[in-house]
């Protein structure tokens, strides 16, 4: 299974570890590396990595290439 590339590239643009990543999302390193290489379904986490990026979920999942929620949402009129 390969993970969504913008999950690691948004940890690397916002210059924060897997360890403070895992902190905010009350799971390991460990565990939180497991997502970014796929190991493990992100699914589960998609939506709270949405909120600390202040993104929305099809930015992450890859649906939109817009990926400010704020300007996607003005695109779309709401």
């Amino acid at each position: 299974i390969e993970a969504p590339k913008e999950i690691k590239g948004f940890k690397e643009d916002h210059d924060l570890t897997q360890v403070q990543l895992g902190k905010t999302l009350n799971i390991s390193q460990r565990a939180y590396s497991y997502y970014e290489t796929g190991e493990r379904s992100a699914v589960e986490i998609i939506c709270d990595l949405a909120e600390i990026y202040q993104t929305s979920t099809d930015y992450i999942l890859g649906l939109v290439i817009t990926p400010n929620i704020i300007e996607h949402n003005k695109k779309r009129n709401i």
